[in-house]
């Protein structure tokens, strides 16, 4: 994996960003920053940047010490920015970590941007995975796209037999009408334990891909649950001080006053530590089993049954873009910088060849990217499906024409929708506005290879191979001329 320093550093310093912020609540104020590592010292940086990045991941896994689970629970929020959600899970994978607290981090985030997809109903549609029984969802070519620079662990033979078990878990977990149950039955753990077994492979984009949508339909069930047990446990309340009495019932040796039901906020107990949370959530449930007894009438004394605290991460401030000398950009582009695109490429080629050969003939054109769909010509499709990439024959060169076209565009496209929607933060703006000065001298390339191929195809070629390249070419010129209309426009 080629590793890019400048990529690197604009992850961990979107990350920062958000840790520093979501710890303002905590200190009180602004969080003391290292020298070196302050956003405009970041900016202005023409330093070594591999001891920047090295400097600015120390600094990270001390931030990482004062964060729990539940503080970041509480942060990720509708308004959370998609694009920091990517760049923690980009963080906490690239950490290799199997601790609890990371994997519990990750899971978090993952589950979020599940939640939160930047388009409605994105991972609602599936394809099927090249054996035929399992599934290849959108979510999941998303979560691979996300993941593209990372070293992503393999996923051994006994990891995907694991795995097998989450969707009878989840068809277990929609079966509870009752929140004692669902607790009881020991689900949350079973659970838990799945995901400890998991290691390393937990970050694996098939695994992620598969745990969040179960998270997803586990949090949707367990929160109506929960809900439903607090409301008939307030309305018992209110219906016991109208009879002149105070205390509900007697739960750990303690009794449980209308005063504390009343007191009881449910959205912060979703939101607290998951271990103090589940200890909460369990005295709820018994204390709702003691309602269905007759409660005795009897005044109470104070208890320790209480809510959790709750907290709420501050929303980035927005920021100005930075106008750019593309040529002179361009011009200073290093070989490491198209060595780390060349990467992606390869990725995105791979990721579009796998849905082609299994999806529908009938849908297999259209393919499901993270912000947009693909939509490929028919030669375009043929290509990706075709198993003689590897000769040396014209028809050969055109297919690989049409292959490295395709995944351009569809990288160029993904930028170009990452630099719309950057208007609030220059150092996000600036990043992805340096990987489309990237793409644009890798299409240059590949515009000049096309045309050699081009000519190829004129002289001992057909009519529907030259028509096909010249198809693909005007798609990738379409998307440059718009990538270099946006990066001359610089500041709006």
């Amino acid at each position: 994996m080629v590793e890019d320093p400048k990529w690197d550093l604009a992850i961990l310093a979107t990350v920062q960003g958000f840790y520093e912020k979501l710890l303002q609540e905590f200190v009180g104020g602004e969080v003391p920053v290292p020298a070196g590592l302050e956003a405009i010292s970041l900016q202005q940086s023409d330093g070594n940047l591999l001891e920047t990045v090295e400097q600015m991941r120390r600094w990270l896994r001390l931030l990482d010490m004062a964060i729990t689970p539940a503080m970041l629970r509480r942060a990720l929020g509708p308004d959370t920015d998609p694009e920091i959600a990517e760049a923690l899970l980009r963080y906490l994978t690239r950490r290799k970590d199997t601790s609890d607290v990371t994997r519990d981090k990750a899971d978090l985030v993952a589950t979020f941007l599940y939640r939160h997809p930047r388009v409605p109903g994105q991972w609602e549609r599936r394809g099927y995975g090249l054996d035929g029984s399992l599934p290849l969802s959108p979510f999941e070519i998303a979560l691979i796209e996300i993941l593209a620079d990372s070293d992503v662990p393999s996923l051994p033979e006994e990891h995907v037999q694991l795995l097998r078990r989450v969707d009878p878990l989840r068809e277990e977990s929609e079966k509870f009408h009752d929140l004692n149950a669902l607790l009881e039955s020991g689900i949350i753990t079973r659970v838990r334990d799945l995901k400890q077994s998991l290691d390393m492979s937990f970050y694996h984009p098939g695994v992620l891909a598969t745990i969040a949508p179960y998270n997803a339909a586990f949090g949707r069930k367990f929160d109506d649950l929960f809900h439903a047990a607090t409301a008939e446990i307030k309305t018992f309340a209110d219906a016991l001080q109208e009879q002149g009495g105070s205390i509900l019932g007697n739960v750990d040796g303690v009794d449980v006053t209308v005063e504390h039901v009343a007191a009881m906020e449910e959205s912060q107990l979703l939101k607290i530590d998951y271990g103090i949370a589940l200890d909460k959530f369990r005295r709820v449930s018994r204390l709702k089993k003691t309602l269905e007894r007759r409660p005795p009438m009897k005044h109470g004394r104070p208890s320790a049954f209480s809510a959790g605290a709750s907290g709420a991460a501050a929303a980035p401030a927005p920021s100005r873009r930075v106008a750019l000398d593309v040529a002179a950009l361009r011009k200073a582009i290093t070989p490491p910088q198209v060595a780390a695109e060349e990467t992606k490429l390869r990725k995105i080629e791979e990721s579009i060849r796998v849905f082609v050969r299994v999806a529908d003939p009938k849908f297999r054109q259209i393919v499901p990217m993270r912000f947009f769909n693909l939509i490929l010509t028919p030669a375009e499709a043929q290509a990706y499906c075709a198993d003689y990439l590897e000769e040396k024959s014209i028809r050969a060169g055109v297919a690989r024409t049409l292959l490295r076209t395709v995944a351009v565009v569809a990288r160029m496209s993904t930028e170009l929708e990452e630099l719309k929607r950057q208007d609030n933060s220059t150092s996000l703006w600036k990043l992805h506005s340096d990987f489309l000065i990237v793409l644009l001298e890798v299409s240059a390339a590949l515009v000049h290879n096309a045309e050699h191929m081009l000519n190829l195809a004129s002289q001992h070629g057909s009519s529907d191979d030259v028509e096909a390249i010249k198809s693909s070419l005007e798609k990738l010129r379409q998307r440059t001329d718009e990538a270099e209309r946006l990066l001359a426009q610089g500041t709006r």
